[in-house]
């Protein structure tokens, strides 16, 4: 079957991840059917115009159109800019002869929603979040097929998929590649371990918790993988004497997933991806939700949090203390650590590239 998708998702990682997955279980199906075309659309200020071409797609750059959360000024703009965006991406949908949009949401997916709709090019929807966006609330108004990550995620027609993660992660035998990870990050091969990454910018509040608590951490002879982020290199822990249990400061982990076979527990924020791969690895986790925002995060984790798979503790109640308390009796049990790793897995979903993919495969014209 010849077909073009467009793929349209660009802004953050949140948006582009998935959006990536589900071009790769694309490809993968193109290498076997024959006559899929793969392109991306994005705009010149996301993070985009690195991560898809370093993955080998095509990307066309149209004018963003940015969506203020609340009323403001910024709102008279909108509407011109909306005409401008969907007036250039009409152009590129016939250029490609697009068969197919698929939107993950934000200032990418809106343009290209509403310019389908006028060619008269079947959508589909993936929504990642708990909580939609505005724009893929408009977009599953003329989608034929919605999918969403969080079950009860509340758009019209919404179809529970999961999210679409990289092999890598989807793969990924935590038990198997545990002594290569750790062995990479430089930790001991049997100590407990905790990993702390507040996403790709770090978490004040994770840093300082964890850094307070990384005494008693140590005591307790947990081990510890923590990313503070490349711009937060004030966070320091003093190196830990011969023997001790490793605390090990990193600004960004390159390598996801051997950071989730390295750790037996995650501290970590709840942004939809993280709980996605999370849940899928089978990686027990205490969710510290982000306090700004529309809840969404919070949101994100309950279900796998409901599920058994994990901890749920407010972004002001995080301490030194707290995880004193909670991480380190948790970390340090290996009956409770498996517990929690069943009902993780039990919760997550390692084949939503796949199932997206039959889903677009379907629409597709």
């Amino acid at each position: 079957m010849s077909v073009s998708v467009v793929l349209a998702g660009g802004g953050t990682g949140g948006h582009i991840e998935p959006m990536l997955a589900l071009a790769d279980a694309l490809l993968r199906r193109g290498a076997i059917e024959g006559g899929l075309r793969i392109t991306c659309l994005g705009t010149a200020r996301g993070m985009e115009t690195r991560l898809v071409p370093a993955r080998g797609y095509d990307l066309r750059l149209i004018p963003p159109v940015p969506l203020p959360r609340r009323p403001t000024l910024d709102l008279l703009r909108v509407p011109g800019q909306v005409v401008r965006s969907v007036s250039e991406t009409r152009v590129l949908l016939r250029e490609l002869s697009a068969g197919v949009v698929v939107g993950f949401g934000g200032y990418v997916a809106l343009p290209a929603y509403l310019a389908a709709r006028r060619e008269r090019v079947p959508v589909v929807v993936h929504e990642q979040n708990a909580l939609p966006g505005l724009a893929n609330r408009i977009g599953a108004r003329v989608a034929e097929r919605v999918a969403v990550t969080v079950p009860g995620t509340p758009l019209r027609g919404a179809e529970h998929v999961g999210m679409p993660l990289r092999t890598a992660i989807s793969t990924l035998d935590r038990p198997a590649r545990r002594a290569e990870a750790r062995a990479t990050f430089g930790l001991d091969p049997g100590r407990p371990t905790l990993l702390v990454v507040g996403g790709s910018q770090g978490a004040a509040s994770l840093n300082r918790a964890a850094v307070g608590a990384a005494d008693a951490l140590t005591a307790a002879g947990v081990q510890v993988l923590h990313a503070r982020g490349p711009k937060n290199t004030d966070v320091t822990v003093s190196p830990r004497a011969p023997g001790q249990a490793p605390y090990v400061v990193v600004d960004y982990l390159e390598r996801m997933d051997l950071a989730y076979a390295a750790a037996d527990l995650a501290l970590c924020r709840a942004g939809a991806v993280t709980v996605a791969e999370l849940s899928a690895v089978g990686m027990p986790a205490v969710f510290v939700p982000l306090p700004i925002g529309n809840g969404e995060q919070r949101r994100n984790a309950r279900p796998v949090v409901d599920a058994g798979g994990g901890l749920l503790v407010d972004d002001a109640d995080l301490s030194p203390s707290w995880i004193e308390e909670h991480v380190i009796p948790m970390v340090t049990d290996p009956a409770t650590l498996a517990r929690y790793a069943e009902h993780a897995a039990a919760a997550g979903a390692r084949d939503a590239d796949e199932r997206l993919a039959d889903i677009v495969l379907e629409v597709a014209r």
